[in-house]
């Protein structure tokens, strides 16, 4: 088994990280490295604990959650930061996939989607709460937009197809299953996207595929 993924939690109720951490604490390969009950100690706890994962409120006191979430990502840029949280807001979903979270989770979501969330997260998937991606397309989609640019231009047809499967919040493996091709082939295919896309996850890459048109939906 490899070594357990080390998760922070940041949120400002106190019974709700308790939960949360027993329900964490009881996978094998889950390890609660810390908490923090606002977005400012949060920020500070990543720095110091460099976990695997943050699991991250929006409306907190001393620091919001979006400008947590953007000054994590300063100086773990790969680190894979999760959005826990009740707001359904559109605006606060696109603003948050924008900066570089990994994922936009509501804290209705059972225990099952939850876990496996974090762990396709780990892996380099985006998540999102079911209910949410239908609101993510629909708050980037642009009535007009210009048609291709130069970025755009320099990714093969392949590459282009595997983004426009990213909008959807497909993982490798579906995307392999779909397309018909090995899931290695596929993490190729990402790394090229965001390569040439001057683009840092894949949950920009589903971002950037909306905005230009390339979304299956």
């Amino acid at each position: 088994m490899s070594t357990a993924i080390r998760i922070l939690l940041v949120d400002d109720h106190t019974l709700f990280r308790s939960g949360l951490k027993a329900l964490l604490q009881r996978q094998p390969d889950f390890e609660v490295i810390g908490e923090a009950a606002d977005g400012l100690e949060g920020v500070k706890q990543a720095e110091l604990l460099k976990p695997d994962v943050v699991l991250l409120d929006l409306d907190m006191p001393v620091m919001h959650g979006r400008d947590a979430l953007s000054q994590i990502l300063v100086t773990q840029p790969q680190l894979a930061v999760l959005m826990l949280t009740v707001s359904e807001d559109g605006e606060d979903l696109a603003e948050c996939m924008k900066n570089g979270a990994r994922g936009y989770l509501l804290k209705n979501i059972n225990a099952d989607f939850l876990l496996s969330s974090i762990r396709r997260a780990v892996d380099g998937d985006s998540v999102l709460s079911p209910e949410m991606t239908a609101k993510l397309v629909a708050r980037l989609r642009a009535p007009v937009a210009e048609p291709r640019n130069q970025e755009l231009d320099s990714l093969t047809p392949r590459e282009r197809e595997t983004l426009s499967y990213l909008a959807s919040g497909a993982s490798n493996k579906e995307i392999a299953r779909a397309l018909d091709l090995a899931e290695s082939t596929i993490k190729v295919h990402v790394q090229n996207i965001l390569r040439k896309l001057s683009l840092s996850s894949r949950v920009q890459a589903a971002v950037y595929a909306v905005e230009h048109g390339l979304d299956k939906a």
